[in-house]
């Protein structure tokens, strides 16, 4: 009896030290977004300027990811989430001193390859603890993230009304980021959580034949990337552009311009936090198609307003339809016949990165010929996308 409860409570531990890594996540990836109009304008940056600067992140993913299944096989998930996360938060030290558009794609590169393969890392984890618990957590593990966005997006804007220098903002938040991982972490699960065995190469070894379902759950898995990249196209324009659009486009004063993000935030905190409960109740498919919806009439109406109030409601809507797309897309990547679990995160993990890095630079093209309201058009496009994509999602209900 005293080894089951020494096992549950340390079962605990290990919860509570995955979620305090996905909220780290969220505070350290959002910690800057309210600063983007100061850094543009300090750095004297055109919008397709900000866009060039703004590919270093994705370079820094897909650099990172080539090597995140041999980095989290090789050192185990949890020195992998330590180690990545201690990296992306003092990442914010060289972004907040940028000086030039060069040292600015530098300090991107760094932390889009730290929280691409923190991302990998403590997905995996994820997954460990869940499956030990027996019951979905994984909706409320990426609740943890969106808050941890809304608290960075809150401060950050809070600082620029203050005026704080950016980079004291940015330092500041680095040590205590960097202090909150290496505390509230250290009882993740150790590497032997990580050993999940893949039944196709073990048939491959064996020289059996391709089974038919593990043929038919990557292509399942082809189209939860691809549900994912559009849901992540739209949250990282949120992230990097809803600022820029409500200071510049809409004129208005550098506090309100990170409400837009913040509303974004709080809608999909909240819509995660309840998610595994409304997906029970619902079913996943019909979640994801509601709610694209409501995130693309939402996000598109409220750019065709044009109004400062009606934006900040638009990405508010967004946040609230996109809130379960990651979620219900990572439960069925980790329930697909044939696929072990781990490894069909990780894909989507990757590929969703992709569109949460990769669409704001794209976007910040997109506005240099055509405006950024129209080019925030493209969030709209794709999670309408989602709509008929959603049935590749059914079985997250298994």
């Amino acid at each position: 009896m005293r080894v089951v409860t020494e096992t549950i409570a340390a079962l605990g531990r290990a919860r509570t030290a995955v979620t305090v890594a996905f909220l780290v996540h969220g505070l350290v990836g959002a910690a800057w977004v309210a600063r983007i109009p100061q850094i543009k304008r300090e750095l004297g940056l055109s919008e397709g300027a900000l866009g060039v600067a703004l590919l270093g992140a994705p370079v820094g993913v897909v650099l990172a990811v080539r090597f995140a299944g041999w980095t989290v096989a090789r050192w185990g998930s949890r020195a992998t989430t330590l180690a990545s996360g201690t990296a992306a938060a003092l990442a914010l030290v060289p972004l907040g001193l940028s000086w030039n558009i060069a040292a600015l794609t530098c300090s991107l590169v760094l932390m889009g390859g730290s929280l691409g393969l923190m991302d990998v890392a403590m997905n995996a984890q994820g997954v460990a603890v869940e499956r030990r618990y027996g019951r979905p957590l994984m909706s409320g593990l990426h609740g943890a993230y969106s808050v941890g966005t809304l608290g960075a997006a809150l401060a950050g804007s809070a600082a620029a009304h203050l005026e704080v220098p950016v980079a004291v903002h940015l330092s500041v938040a680095a040590a205590v980021l960097t202090a909150v991982l290496l505390l509230c972490c250290r009882d993740l699960m150790d590497r032997s959580a990580d050993v999940l065995p893949d039944p196709e190469t073990e048939r491959t070894a064996a020289g059996a034949a391709p089974d038919p379902a593990v043929r038919a759950g990557r292509w399942t898995l082809a189209l939860l990337g691809v549900i994912g990249l559009c849901s992540f196209v739209g949250e990282g324009a949120m992230a990097d552009w809803s600022a820029v659009y409500l200071r510049e486009t809409l004129e208005t004063g550098p506090g309100l311009a990170g409400l837009g993000y913040a509303g974004c935030a709080v809608a999909m905190a909240v819509g995660r936090l309840a998610g595994d409960r409304v997906v029970a109740r619902f079913g996943p498919v019909p979640v994801l198609r509601a709610g694209s919806l409501v995130a693309a009439l939402g996000l598109g109406l409220g750019l065709l307003a044009e109004h400062p109030a009606v934006a900040v409601l638009g990405f508010t809507l967004f946040g609230l339809g996109v809130a379960p797309v990651a979620p219900v897309t990572f439960s069925a990547a980790g329930n697909l016949p044939g696929v072990p679990a781990a490894n069909g995160i990780s894909r989507v993990t990757a590929v969703g990165y992709l569109g949460l890095l990769g669409g704001p630079p794209v976007i910040g093209f997109v506005a240099q010929g055509v405006g950024l309201g129209w080019a925030l058009a493209v969030p709209v496009a794709l999670v309408a996308l989602i709509v008929p994509l959603a049935g590749a999602t059914a079985t997250a209900g298994r």
